[in-house]
């Protein structure tokens, strides 16, 4: 007489749909992440700076280029030059929804000083507490 033995029912994780699904999303955010950066072309000084420390919340980028237009990565068209009060205003609108978000002003390697310290000071009437300065690395 055969005496059938029990089998034992499998208690792993069929991993292998995980591994797919997470294949496609990374393909999705390689095909995607070229086309999320936007913004106006810009010639940043070289500097020997250390990088501020990436937080949660994306820091709002105020620019100033060449012929002294200002840009700001907020708003339906950034890549269309505001006005000095527009961009206080939306600014400081941004900054009453989330007043830990930071500010950060990048300017073209040949802009005027003064340009560039206009800029600033419009961000502090929009009531911004600290600037930071974007630059570029300098390359060895």
């Amino acid at each position: 007489m055969y005496v059938r033995k029990r089998r034992r029912p499998v208690s792993e994780i069929n991993v292998v749909p995980y591994i797919d699904v997470m294949l496609v999303l990374l393909i999705i955010f390689m095909v995607t992440a070229p086309l999320i950066s936007q913004g106006v072309k810009v010639d940043l000084p070289k500097a020997s700076a250390q990088p501020i420390e990436q937080q949660d919340i994306p820091p709002i980028i105020a620019s100033v280029d060449v012929k002294g237009d200002y840009y700001l990565n907020l708003g339906d068209n950034q890549e269309q030059a505001v006005d000095g009060d527009d961009m206080a205003a939306l600014v400081q609108a941004q900054l009453e929804k989330a007043p830990e978000t930071p500010v950060v002003v990048k300017g073209d390697g040949a802009v005027a000083y003064s340009e560039v310290i206009q800029l600033m000071v419009l961000l502090q009437k929009a009531g911004v507490p600290s600037v930071g300065l974007m630059t570029d690395p300098v390359e060895k």
